[in-house]
C-alpha cells in the first residue's frame, strides 16, 4: 500500500521538477523507499512522513542534484544518513559514482545493505568515518543535505572540499552562512517549497541565483 502511494507520488510530482523517470528507475526507488521504511523505526533515518511527502522531499528533491552533474561524475555525499541525496542519484543515473560518508555505525550498516540490495556496490563506496577524519576522496563534487551542526561544520567542510563544486541542500540560514564564508553560489528553489534550496557553489564562483528547476 505505502509502496503504491510512494510510486504515485513520484509520478504525480516529477513533472514539476522537470523529471521523467523511467519505470525501472521508479521501481528501484520504491525498493529503496521500502528499505528506509523497514529500518526507520529503529534507526530514525528520516522524520516520519507520508509516502507522498517522502517521494517529493527526500527523493525528487535529491534528484535535482543530477542536473548539476555532467556525465560520469564522481561525488562525495557527506553525512549521508539514510543515503540522501546520494542513493537516489545513483539509482537514477547509471553513469554516476559516489562515495557515501556516514560516521554513525548503525546507519553505515544500513547503507551497506542498501548498496547491496539496490545493486549499487560497484559504483559506490561507503566510508564509516567523520569527513574531517579522512582525506577527501578523488571527486569533483561534494554534496551534503543534513550534516549535523551544519553551520558549525561548514567552514571545515569548505576547507575539506577544496576546489570541488559544492551541492548543498538547505534553507535561508545556509545561504547566510555561505555569504559569511564568502562562497560564491547559485541557488535553486525547490518546486512545491518556499524555504528549501539547492545551493551550488565554490569559493571561486560569483554569486548568482537560479529560481525553480
Amino acid at each position: 500500500m505505502l509502496r503504491d502511494e510512494f510510486i504515485d507520488g513520484l509520478r504525480k510530482h516529477q513533472a514539476a521538477f522537470r523529471l521523467d523517470l523511467p519505470a525501472d528507475v521508479i521501481g528501484r526507488l520504491a525498493d529503496y523507499y521500502q528499505l528506509v521504511q523497514d529500518h526507520n523505526p529503529i534507526l530514525h533515518l528520516v522524520a516520519p512522513c507520508s509516502a507522498e511527502e517522502f517521494a517529493v522531499r527526500h527523493i525528487i528533491e535529491s534528484l535535482t542534484m543530477t542536473k548539476e552533474l555532467p556525465g560520469s561524475s564522481r561525488f562525495a555525499d557527506v553525512g549521508t544518513g539514510a543515503g540522501l541525496p546520494g542513493i537516489p542519484c545513483l539509482i537514477a543515473r547509471a553513469d554516476l559514482r559516489g562515495v557515501l560518508i556516514e560516521s554513525k555505525e548503525k546507519k553505515a550498516g544500513f547503507l551497506q545493505k542498501v548498496l547491496a540490495e539496490c545493486q549499487l556496490s560497484d559504483r559506490a563506496e561507503l566510508i564509516n568515518r567523520q569527513f574531517a577524519e579522512i582525506k577527501r576522496p578523488d571527486v569533483s563534487y561534494v554534496s551534503c543535505r543534513a550534516l549535523d551542526r551544519f553551520a558549525q561544520n561548514l567552514p571545515r567542510l569548505l576547507r575539506w572540499s577544496g576546489d570541488c563544486t559544492l551541492l548543498l541542500f538547505g534553507g535561508p540560514s545556509l545561504r547566510e552562512e555561505l555569504i559569511r564564508e564568502k562562497v560564491g553560489f547559485t541557488e535553486r528553489l525547490m518546486p512545491l517549497s518556499e524555504q528549501r534550496y539547492l545551493f551550488v557553489g565554490s569559493r571561486g564562483r560569483k554569486r548568482g541565483s537560479i529560481r525553480g528547476t
